[in-house]
């Protein structure tokens, strides 16, 4: 059974799904704003959909899997979010990238 190279595509494609669906529940635990819980609580989905398509990817189904982890893409990068809120202009890529936000206060 030889795979082909989209295997690696599908891959790195469910794992950048994985890692969205962290980062979005990391921000949410810090702030508690509810774009961000919102996005948490989907990402649940759309992570086991991109599985599901990595699944079909490992079956030789490329297309079919491939496009699931796309649609996964697609649609946990369609949620609002309160991006303004967290960083500034004076924010780094590296504060984006690993989703440091300040801790909010609870009353």
């Amino acid at each position: 059974m030889a795979y082909s190279y989209l295997i690696y595509i599908g891959l790195f494609g469910c794992a950048a799904v994985t890692y969205l669906w962290l980062r979005d529940a990391r921000i949410f635990f810090r702030t508690g704003f509810t774009g961000y819980r919102k996005a948490a609580y989907y990402g649940v989905f759309y992570t086991a959909l991109s599985l599901t398509g990595l699944l079909f990817v490992f079956r030789e189904y490329d297309l079919v899997g491939l496009g699931l982890i796309l649609l996964a893409l697609y649609l946990q990068g369609r949620i609002k979010k309160e991006k303004d809120r967290i960083w500034s202009e004076k924010s780094t890529t590296m504060d984006r990238l690993l989703g440091n936000a300040k801790v909010q206060k609870k009353n």
